[in-house]
């Protein structure tokens, strides 16, 4: 899922550089969305990984 993110991430830039505002803001948003969920994810792997380890 951090693919997509760093993918999205790159179309955005490719797009800012040719002026394409619209374009561009919309690649950001998709790619701070999929940042913010994989971050989540990867806390809670963690967290789950300690508590079971634990047992």
């Amino acid at each position: 899922m951090l693919h997509y993110a760093v993918v999205f991430f790159v179309i955005a830039i490719i797009a800012a550089l040719f002026g394409f505002g619209g374009i561009a803001a919309s690649a950001a948003g998709i790619a701070k969305i999929l940042f913010v969920v994989f971050a989540i994810l990867a806390v809670a792997s963690f967290l789950y990984g300690l508590l079971k380890r634990g047992t």
